[in-house]
């Protein structure tokens, strides 16, 4: 088997899983996805970039516990996550002749555990899905938790639904094959974590970021396991995100207004955006008084030594003026009855969900940071 596997259990009663974390899972595919299956066949949903580098590992790990395989690879892109691919994976499930109780490998990252995990809620009125994140991002954020959907040209994740994965495997070893800027991109999630719930987790990545982002596959499990731990008690609590789990949205407000006003093009990646809206966050708590000065100081500090993306001037092309930045922030599926709910900090791994926000505040930081461009 893997070795040092690790778990983190999502206790949700009859709809329990477990996330499974080590290096070398994906050749272990069917040993660990076997005991869900009914009959010995899977249907995988992947992309052509995903499928080029380990279509052919996981194939060759679910044959060694004798299942079959067939596959559908997606164009690679956050365009993907859209009706048009959404129906070709659906009615390529139903000519697959999927059945309720078969499951649905989503083999990738964010886009393909979105989309896969919404087509396997929506097929025969719901079927089980494996999510097999490849992605830092889709192994500690999309691939838990049972948020699936795709989007709205009006907007990020408007079409959806609440469907829970069966087992989620994420095998760390498979971040090697990505890049640079990507693996960093994942790891604005990792260190919003910390800010949101864990002041010492923040410390920890203070003092191992820079060696989990040089390789160190040990330190990587660690923080993929903490992260999932972290979501999954929130989750847990909140499943539907009725009041706690919102706190995950830590920095997504202002990540989601910018990935709109970039088209959601690789001018600017999701988790660069997080990492961008963390930091403007904490800058508005402390300009409302919430914490202090520091705090936003250390968050740009930790991610520059990341070698990330931290302000509006390090997001290349045109973007927006304030207002039209806040404008798109209006569409945010957060709005409730025309009240936009933030996620602001009294200090780091302090994070709590207002919509009491000084509208004069929220413009100022905007302004500050657009002028530093």
């Amino acid at each position: 088997m893997t070795s040092d596997l690790q778990t983190v259990h999502v206790p949700l009663g009859d709809r329990a899983y477990d996330i499974r974390i080590g290096a070398g899972l994906l050749a272990q595919a069917g040993a660990q996805i076997a005991p869900l299956l009914q009959r010995p066949r899977v249907a995988v949903l992947t992309d052509e970039n995903v499928a080029a580098l380990h279509l052919a590992t996981l194939r060759d790990g679910l044959a060694e516990a004798g299942i079959d395989m067939v596959s559908l690879a997606l164009p690679p892109g956050e365009t993907t996550k859209g009706w048009d691919q959404f129906s070709r994976a659906v009615e390529w499930l139903i000519a697959q002749k999927v059945e309720r109780r078969d499951v649905v490998v989503a083999l990738g990252g964010g886009v393909i555990g979105d989309l896969a995990g919404f087509a396997a809620a929506v097929l025969r009125r719901g079927v089980r899905f494996v999510q097999v994140p490849t992605s830092l991002l889709a192994q500690v954020d999309s691939s838990v938790g049972g948020k699936t959907g795709i989007n709205s040209p009006l907007g990020k994740n408007l079409i959806g639904a609440f469907h829970q994965p069966s087992l989620v495997l994420a095998d760390v070893s498979v971040l090697n094959t990505l890049t640079p800027r990507d693996f960093l991109a994942g790891y604005g999630e990792v260190q919003k974590y910390g800010l949101l719930g864990d002041a010492a987790f923040f410390d920890w990545l203070e003092a191992n970021g820079p060696a989990l982002a040089a390789g160190d596959m040990a330190l990587r499990a660690q923080a993929v396991r903490h992260s999932c731990q972290m979501k999954a008690d929130i989750v847990v609590r909140d499943e539907t995100e009725q009041g706690d789990r919102a706190l995950l949205n830590l920095g997504h407000t202002f990540c989601h207004a910018l990935e709109a006003a970039t088209g959601y093009s690789d001018r600017l990646l999701h988790g660069e955006g997080v990492a961008v809206g963390c930091a403007l966050a904490f800058e508005l708590s402390a300009r409302m008084g919430l914490c202090s000065q520091e705090d936003p100081s250390r968050v740009r500090a930790h991610l520059d030594a990341m070698g990330m993306k931290k302000d509006l001037a390090d997001i290349p092309g045109d973007l927006p003026d304030a207002e039209g930045l806040i404008g798109l922030m209006m569409q945010d599926k957060k709005v409730q009855d025309g009240t936009l709910n933030f996620i602001l900090a009294r200090g780091i791994g302090q994070a709590f969900v207002t919509s009491d926000v000084d509208p004069a505040a929220l413009r100022a930081v905007l302004q500050d940071a657009l002028a530093g461009r």
